[in-house]
């Protein structure tokens, strides 16, 4: 749903909250500002938990209700669940449990794949978990049935990114070997998984070919919100001055460096939040106010 000028004038100045188990989620929020420039944006690195992608799927949606509860109590009015992991194991959840509208990374990617693959073969790298799960092919399917599809996780590629090695030798030989058998299937679309992979783009484009069709979940988040907060009446006034705040439950070795290569960017302060104490002071209060709503999935 695009904006137009006969639109009802209903706004909402209210950010956006977007959530992550690290830095990855940044490639999401460079796509929202490139596509809602006047929205503001909370964004909420757990760098203190990283990798959700090791973490079973219990654990990995009690830390994906956690991170919303930190953006609820910052008055986001809509959250972009910007982890593959998570929204591959949380999003249901999420949607039932909370007040505001909520997306993640899984569908836009799957239903931009569906639309653009010529040959129905279409593959995935993610993370171990990302993988494991199947969500990527269960919503391909639903999507469109009899698709073939190629899955392979990729555990390596986030170090890889986050240690700056993006076109290096060694990036190349491992790229190289995850993505043979996307090659030996002969797909030709292939979602990048993970927020981390867009950085890689280059890198993997000339290993599978440039006949291969590269599908950027951030992208295709960003279309996908736009649409929300259309749908639900949100957009921030169109003059709107954003103000962005960038969140971290701890703050790794080379941040600052990482997070302006995803954003391609600088970036305003970061801060360090103790979300022990944040869990301790309010966690209780948002589980009891939804206690009915988890009860059917915790």
């Amino acid at each position: 749903m695009k904006r137009s000028e006969n639109q009802t004038a209903r706004y909402d100045d209210r950010p956006i909250g977007v959530f992550d188990s690290g830095v990855g989620g940044l490639t999401v929020v460079k796509q929202l500002m490139k596509r809602l420039p006047q929205e503001s944006i909370i964004y909420f690195g757990d760098t203190a938990r990283i990798p959700y992608g090791t973490k079973s799927e219990k654990i990995v949606r009690r830390f994906a209700l956690e991170d919303s509860f930190f953006l609820l109590d910052k008055g986001v009015k809509a959250i972009v669940v910007a982890c593959n992991t998570a929204s591959a194991n949380a999003i249901p959840l999420l949607e039932k449990v909370l007040p505001v509208p909520v997306t993640g990374v899984i569908h836009p990617g799957a239903e931009a794949a569906v639309q653009r693959t010529r040959n129905g073969k279409i593959g995935v790298i993610g993370t171990a978990a990302t993988i494991r799960s199947s969500t990527y092919r269960k919503e391909i399917l639903r999507l469109q049935d009899g698709l073939q599809i190629v899955s392979q996780a990729c555990p390596l590629f986030v170090p890889l990114v986050e240690e700056g090695w993006i076109e290096d030798e060694a990036t190349y030989l491992i790229a190289r070997r995850y993505l043979q058998p996307m090659i030996d299937n002969g797909v030709d679309t292939l979602i990048l998984g993970c927020t981390h992979y867009p950085l890689l783009k280059n890198v993997i484009q000339k290993i599978v070919g440039p006949q291969v069709n590269l599908v950027d979940s951030g992208v295709e988040t960003a279309r996908v919100v736009e649409e929300l907060l259309g749908e639900h009446h949100l957009f921030a006034r169109p003059d709107h001055l954003p103000d962005h705040q960038f969140f971290l439950s701890d703050l790794p070795y080379k941040f600052q460096e990482i997070a302006e290569r995803f954003l391609e960017q600088s970036i305003p302060h970061v801060q360090t939040v103790n979300f022990e104490q944040f869990l301790m002071e309010k966690g209780e209060t948002f589980w009891k106010a939804y206690e009915e709503e988890l009860a059917a999935f915790i």
